[in-house]
């Protein structure tokens, strides 16, 4: 056997493998002789049949699938100790002439080869953040905690610090839900007048329109799809089923031993601290995704270098399960260039820098992620054995295990690159970094 590569150009190469007889025959006839020791045929015992005859029976057979298992296993281990770098799979050329009745054969296989580039990652300075959690943000989660943690009052009267609880109905659009919200959730002076010192069992009529400050709310209260919600443009009866008012909880030991069992806050002042950075901390995590984002657009950007685009379109052809035609393969290959674009500068970036995810960094990366979880849900201090179980349950899900690697690998990558590229670095709020990195009002 033979197997030789020619280059066409810098990113496309031919692979020809040459077979002879000899190199399939022995195994070709270890086959046949295991065929005639269970072949049943008529008028011979089993194991007597006359090797001619289970030759010219299944030698065919026999000897394209062996010369096919032969081909493949050549083609992919000149790959390897070629280190040949390619992108796709190899695509068989076609050969019109190519006969199965022949001794010896040829097969060319067109290979893709990834482009050889330079980073230049000093020159690719991009916008990082530091979210900070503001003096109000922190004042409103301590409300929030002394709300969620208080005593409900049952009211006669509706008032202005009212939450009420009732039946939504409109029969046009289907609407009948009950729900729960706070009288501040209405929007405008008219709507909570409307509401403001009717009792249990009144109906109150509202416009949907403009109804609530969270346009949200309108989706969620009355449970109606997103697109409704936003033209929704109906009256609704209101009935009254419970009003009551939330006296809020005193911040004492009590209240810090409920929400840290541990005893790690122990006053306000400390349960601030704590607040303050556990808010920086999941801050954080967006601020390095906004990070990760910002570097590969920029990187996909001013990173240039030429792709086999034929050869990719061809492949894409007959890649996934349902073969594509040439205008459907063009249109995904310009779909998935950027993407793989990043994956060359990606794969690079980890090769050249030693960054890899190993088994062992995998587990206790997804018992971080099990501890997290179970903290939660109160249980701060699991044992050992616990999260050694789950974290290898969690990764004998393939797919569960691909998920939290990509996630270490982003980590790590927005690790190499805090160390290794300038930035234009800007703090911010949260509401500011919402805002101006998704355009989007964060109280909304």
């Amino acid at each position: 056997m033979n197997i030789t590569k020619e280059n066409v150009d810098a990113l496309n190469a031919i692979v020809k493998v040459d077979i002879v007889a000899d190199d399939y025959k022995d195994k070709v006839t270890k086959v046949l002789k295991d065929y005639r020791k269970t072949a049943n045929i008529p008028g011979f015992r089993k194991g007597h049949v006359p090797m001619g005859m289970v030759r010219k029976q299944y030698g065919k057979a026999v000897m394209i699938d062996e010369v096919n298992k032969l081909l493949q296993e050549s083609l992919n281990k000149f790959l390897v100790e070629e280190k040949l770098d390619i992108l796709g799979n190899p695509l068989p050329k076609v050969d019109e002439g190519f006969s199965w009745d022949a001794e010896q054969f040829s097969f060319e296989f067109e290979l893709g080869l990834a482009p050889e580039f330079e980073l230049d990652l000093k020159s690719n300075k991009v916008k990082s953040y530091n979210i900070v959690a503001t003096e109000e943000l922190i004042e409103k989660e301590l409300e929030n905690i002394q709300t969620r943690y208080g005593k409900l009052i049952s009211q006669e009267k509706v008032e202005e610090t009212s939450n009420v609880t009732g039946l939504f109905v409109n029969e046009e659009k289907e609407i009948n839900k009950k729900s729960t919200f706070s009288v501040s959730d209405l929007k405008g002076k008219k709507n909570k007048e409307k509401l403001v010192e009717s009792k249990v069992g009144e109906v109150v009529v509202f416009d949907t329109k403009k109804l609530f400050e969270d346009d949200h709310k309108l989706q969620n209260l009355l449970g109606v799809s997103k697109q409704d919600s936003e033209d929704l443009d109906v009256k609704v009866n209101f009935t009254i089923e419970e009003i009551n008012i939330t006296e809020k909880a005193e911040f004492d030991q009590e209240l810090f031993e409920k929400l840290f069992a541990d005893g790690s806050v122990k006053t306000v002042t400390e349960l601030k601290e704590k607040i303050k950075e556990d808010a920086e901390k999941q801050f954080q995590q967006q601020a390095d995704q906004q990070l990760l984002n910002s570097v590969t657009e920029t990187l996909v950007e001013n990173t240039k270098f030429d792709l086999p685009k034929e050869f990719l379109q061809k492949w894409l052809q007959t890649a996934g399960e349902k073969q594509l035609t040439a205008e459907e393969a063009t249109t995904e290959y310009e779909k998935s260039e950027k993407g793989l674009r990043y994956q060359l500068i990606e794969g690079k970036i980890m090769k050249d820098h030693g960054i890899k995810v190993d088994y062992p960094e995998l587990v206790e990366y997804a018992k971080g992620f099990v501890k997290m979880q179970m903290a939660q849900f109160g249980n701060a201090n699991p044992e050992e054995k616990e999260l050694d179980d789950i974290a290898g349950r969690i990764l004998s899900n393939q797919e569960e295990a691909r998920r939290l690697q990509e996630q270490l690998v982003s980590q790590k990558l927005v690790g190499f690159f805090k160390e290794n590229m300038e930035f234009d670095a800007k703090e911010v709020s949260y509401e500011e970094f919402i805002k101006e990195v998704y355009n989007v009002d964060a109280n909304k």
